[in-house]
């Protein structure tokens, strides 16, 4: 496919953008005109074919690494197609933490050695997604050696960004106890549904909580190293019915927090993100958390 000149400027100074050029060279590939392995052409024969400075190239070219379509990219030498990807590498769009926890938890529990960490508000969405692949286990379609699930949730000690009361009701703070309530209650649901793999299947399985001196902003589940999920909490006025009365709150929604998926081979952003985030987890477990009880 060649770009003529007319293709990049109709009056002059209209040019192809990145994302265009980007389209162009993935449409390319997808075709079977570039092949796994090809040498692309330099940055210098790309802009001129393109009409454009290096900087667009650049950062097209960044774009198709992002997207896992580009390896050995390089200011030495041209970058190469890569391989094409395993299926998961493909990105997804963002989907709420309950359509999207259970698939990718269930993938998970397919490998032999099972890790997943996470931080959350509550373990809620976590201990209703793990009933996928616990099912799969008692089913017999997949049988792990381990499971190593860590936890960090917020301290019952601390004053909690969310949820609070709308006002201050001067009586306490039922808030913070309804919180506080099914913090404990699910993360006894989860920690049991999982230890009771030991005896029904003989797999070694730790759970672990660790206390977190803060409000975590958002959640975030890392899948044996190779994925993480990242998802915002969005606050929202709401009212609820708890031990007879009405609590008016600013609160949370997590099932219905999109969840952003990162895949280590999906590139090389994608593989900074989850290792700087499992370095991140790994620090905060280590150092300024403290011991949780559910009680």
């Amino acid at each position: 496919m060649v770009v003529t000149q007319e293709n990049v400027a109709v009056n002059g100074s209209s040019r192809l953008t990145p994302q265009e050029i980007a389209d162009i060279l993935r449409e390319r590939i997808r075709a079977g005109e570039l092949k796994a392995g090809d040498r692309l052409p330099t940055q210098a024969e790309l802009a001129e074919e393109f009409g454009v400075e290096r900087g667009a190239v650049r950062q097209a070219l960044r774009a198709l690494q992002d997207d896992g379509l580009l390896s050995n990219v390089s200011k030495g030498s041209p970058p190469r197609i890569a391989d094409p990807a395993p299926a998961r590498a493909v990105r997804e769009e963002p989907q709420p933490t309950m359509v999207a926890l259970a698939p990718r938890l269930a993938d998970a529990f397919e490998t032999n050695r099972v890790r997943i960490d996470a931080v959350c508000l509550t373990s809620e969405s976590l201990m209703l997604a793990l009933s996928e692949p616990v099912r799969h286990i008692h089913e017999g379609r997949i049988r792990p050696d381990s499971v190593d699930v860590r936890i960090l949730l917020p301290s019952r000690n601390i004053n909690l960004a969310f949820p609070v009361p709308v006002q201050d009701g001067g009586d306490g703070n039922p808030v913070h106890e309804r919180w506080l309530a099914m913090r404990n209650a699910q993360a006894r649901v989860l920690q049991h549904n999982l230890l009771a793999l030991r005896a029904t299947h003989g797999i070694d399985v730790r759970v672990s909580f660790r206390a977190l001196p803060f409000t975590p902003p958002v959640k975030l589940y890392l899948l044996n190293g190779d994925e993480a999920l990242l998802g915002y909490y969005m606050l929202t006025r709401r009212e609820e019915e708890w031990e007879s009365r009405t609590l008016e709150m600013y609160d949370v929604l997590g099932s219905t927090s999109l969840l952003f998926s990162y895949l280590k081979q999906a590139g090389q952003r994608d593989e900074a993100f989850v290792e700087e985030s499992q370095k991140w987890f790994d620090a905060l477990w280590e150092t300024i958390t403290s011991d949780l009880t559910l009680s």
